[in-house]
C-alpha cells in the first residue's frame, strides 16, 4: 500500500514538473513566434540577432526584465500591487492540470492516465480558475493608483465579465452531448465525430469568447495603449510586468488546449501519437490567435459590449435550445 502510494505520487510529481516545464517554455516560444509571424505579416525581419535566427531571444528579454529596476508607484496598495501579476499568471497554470493531453500510457503493469488530475467536474473547474483571473486584471489596475491603469481594469472587468458568460453558455451543449464535465469523457465521447462537426455555432462562440477572455486583438480594449498608455499594467516595470504577459501567452496555450479537448477531439488523431496531435491542435489555435493580431483592427468599446450581450449571449442560448431539441427528438 506505501509503494503503490508512493508511486502515485511520484507519477503525479513528474506529471506537474512536465506541464509546467512545457507551459513555460511554449509561453516564452510563444512570445518569439508571435514577433516573428507579425514581422512576416508587416514585412520586416523580426528579432534574428541572440543566437541563431534569433531563438535565444526569448533568454535575452527574461535577462533583460529580471535586470530592470521594479518601481512600486508612491501612492500603490503595496501588497494589493505585488499579488496582481501572480493572480494573472496561477489561475491559467492550474487549469491545465485537468486538460487531458494523451490517451492513457499502459506502463509497468499500470495505466497513467495523460492528465495532471482528471477531475470529475474538470469543466466546471476551468469555469471557476478562469473567473478568479479576473482578479488579477482588476486589482492590478485599482492597486497601482492611476487612473489610467484603473479605466483599464474596469474595461478589463466588463469585457471578461460578458464573454465569460457567452463562453459558459456555448459550453452546455458540449456537456448535453458528453453526458459528463470530465474532460477525458468529453474527449472519448468525440471518438467518432469531433464536436466541432455537431456544434459549429458553439465552436464560434467559444473561440470569439477565448479571444475575449485572452484579451487578444480585436478585443485588446484593456490595454488600448492609444488611450490608456498600456493599460492595467502601466505602472508595472521589470519581471511583474512580463508576468502579466507570461500569463496572457500561458492563457493562450490553456484556452487553446480547452478548444482541441472540447471540439476538436483532444488527442484523437490518424498515423501520430496522441500527444503530437493535441500539441499540433494547440499549436494552430496559437498561430491563429497570432494571425488575428496582424490582420484585425480593435473594436471599439461600445462594439464589444453590444457584440457580448447581444448577439453571442442571445446566440449561445438559442443554440442550447436547438441542442436539447435535437436529442430530444433523437
Amino acid at each position: 500500500m506505501t509503494q503503490t502510494l508512493a508511486a502515485d505520487i511520484a507519477i503525479i510529481a513528474v506529471k506537474l514538473g512536465l506541464v509546467f516545464f512545457v507551459i513555460l517554455t511554449l509561453a516564452a516560444y510563444l512570445v518569439y513566434a508571435e514577433r516573428r509571424i507579425l514581422a512576416w505579416i508587416q514585412d520586416r525581419k523580426g528579432p534574428n540577432r541572440v543566437g541563431p535566427l534569433g531563438l535565444l531571444q526569448p533568454l535575452a528579454d527574461l535577462i533583460k526584465m529580471l535586470a530592470k529596476e521594479d518601481v512600486r508607484p508612491a501612492g500603490a496598495d503595496k501588497w494589493l500591487f505585488y499579488l496582481a501579476p501572480a493572480m494573472a499568471a496561477i489561475p491559467a497554470i492550474l487549469i491545465f492540470a485537468v486538460i487531458p493531453f494523451g490517451a492513457p500510457l499502459h506502463l509497468l503493469e499500470r495505466e497513467i492516465p495523460m492528465v495532471v488530475s482528471d477531475l470529475n467536474v474538470g469543466l466546471l473547474f476551468f469555469m471557476a480558475l478562469s473567473s478568479i483571473a479576473v482578479y488579477g486584471v482588476a486589482i492590478g489596475g485599482w492597486a497601482s493608483n492611476s487612473k489610467y491603469a484603473l479605466l483599464g481594469s474596469i474595461r478589463g472587468l466588463a469585457q471578461l465579465i460578458s464573454y465569460e458568460l457567452s463562453m459558459g453558455l456555448s459550453l452546455v451543449p458540449v456537456v448535453m452531448l458528453a453526458r459528463s464535465f470530465r474532460l477525458t469523457d468529453i474527449v472519448n465521447a468525440q471518438a467518432g465525430g469531433w464536436f466541432i462537426l455537431y456544434q459549429p455555432v458553439a465552436f464560434v462562440i467559444f473561440l470569439v469568447s477565448i479571444a475575449a477572455e485572452c484579451k487578444r486583438v480585436p478585443f485588446d480594449i484593456p490595454e488600448a495603449e492609444g488611450e490608456l498608455v498600456a493599460g492595467f499594467h502601466t505602472e508595472y516595470s521589470g519581471m511583474r510586468f512580463g508576468l502579466f504577459f507570461v500569463g496572457e501567452y500561458i492563457n493562450i496555450i490553456v484556452l487553446g488546449g480547452l478548444a482541441t479537448t472540447l471540439f476538436l477531439g483532444g488527442w484523437h488523431g490518424p498515423v501520430l501519437p496522441p500527444v503530437a496531435w493535441f500539441s499540433l491542435k494547440v499549436l494552430a489555435f496559437a498561430f491563429f490567435f497570432i494571425w488575428m493580431r496582424g490582420t484585425l483592427p480593435r473594436l471599439r468599446y461600445d462594439q464589444l459590449m453590444h457584440f457580448g450581450w447581444k448577439v453571442l449571449t442571445p446566440l449561445a442560448l438559442l443554440n442550447i435550445l436547438v441542442t436539447g431539441w435535437w436529442l430530444m427528438l433523437r
